[in-house]
């Protein structure tokens, strides 16, 4: 079996790679050659911690495995540790054998980032301008830095619950030479793209706040519960999702299915957009909406090209299993 080591992600995967492997999991899923598991995820009733796994099977590209971990609230207030918290199994789908462990960390920041960026890519207005963040926590540089990539964005807005975490995407900004503006939530009317990347449980993002034209990238609802946007905003925009099942049960679509602003046949694959099946954004005055819950094929997809790069490189450790 090989490892690969947290501290040694850095130096294999890159945003590019990521990215990639994201948008072919997405084909891969919307053509029925790769499925998810369904997700376990629960407060386990320690340390507020959500804890779950996910997992999946890629049948073309032979990657079988599941992720483990979740979020620990607290991390951050005793020791130099972020709250997210992840490890990445894989398995020979030939056997059942353990093939390698991949820390999970930094490769659900990238998996995540690559994920709103494909939709941005696919959904976004060309001439969009403005891209405006709603959360600054770990997370949210690898998101913008990500987003910055698939369009001419002259201005980056945000707003955070903290304000004095606003300098982390401030800083993502700065560096590629854009002004950075802090918003109130109603400020984000002057964007064009909005990402959300937070862990409320209540709407922030609310449907007056969003202007005819914008993509939306919401990124944090993956649990039970969790909420970012309003629910009105859904029935107003054409959703797109990584995957249907998971956006109506732990997604930001759970709320507005729950209350019959939009059913399941209205919310869209985002490998359908990709692979040429369905249009995508059919007006500039369209307002599109990813709804992105995160699923195990994704993290597979990263761990699987990481551990081939580490192979390559010499640095994966081999031991008996």
């Amino acid at each position: 079996m090989l490892i690969v080591p947290e501290n040694r992600i850095a130096d294999l995967m890159t945003e590019e790679a990521a990215f990639d492997a994201v948008e072919k999991t997405f084909a891969a899923m919307a053509g029925g050659d790769a499925y998810n598991f369904p997700v376990v995820r629960e407060a386990i009733g320690h340390e507020d911690a959500l804890y779950g796994f996910k997992g999946g099977f890629d049948r073309a590209g032979l990657t079988l495995g599941l992720k483990a971990g979740g979020y620990w609230p607290h991390n951050h207030e005793r020791r130099e540790m972020i709250n997210h918290q992840s490890t990445v199994f894989l398995f020979d789908p030939d056997t059942g054998r353990a093939k390698a462990v991949v820390g999970g960390n930094l490769l659900t920041a990238l998996r995540t980032a690559a994920a709103s960026s494909v939709s941005i890519k696919h959904l976004a207005r060309d001439d969009s301008n403005v891209i405006g963040m709603v959360g600054a926590g770990h997370q949210s540089a690898f998101q913008l830095r990500s987003a910055l990539k698939q369009r001419n964005f002259q201005k980056v807005i945000g707003w955070n619950q903290q304000p004095e975490d606003l300098p982390r995407i401030e800083n993502v900004a700065v560096e590629a030479g854009l002004p950075f503006e802090a918003v109130p939530l109603s400020g984000m009317s002057e964007a064009d793209v909005v990402i959300t990347i937070t862990s409320a449980f209540q709407p922030l993002l609310m449907n007056d706040y969003v202007s005819k034209g914008t993509h939306i990238a919401c990124m944090g609802a993956d649990t039970r519960g969790k909420q970012e946007v309003e629910s009105s905003l859904l029935a107003r925009a054409m959703v797109f999702t990584d995957e249907i099942p998971q956006s109506v049960s732990i997604g930001e679509a759970q709320h507005a299915v729950a209350e019959g602003l939009i059913v399941e046949k209205d919310i869209v694959e985002m490998g359908s957009v990709i692979k040429g099946d369905h249009p995508g954004r059919t007006s500039a005055e369209q307002i599109t909406l990813f709804d992105g819950t995160g699923v195990g094929l994704q993290d597979l997809a990263v761990a699987a090209s990481v551990v081939d790069l580490a192979v390559r490189k010499g640095v994966a450790i081999e031991v008996d299993f």
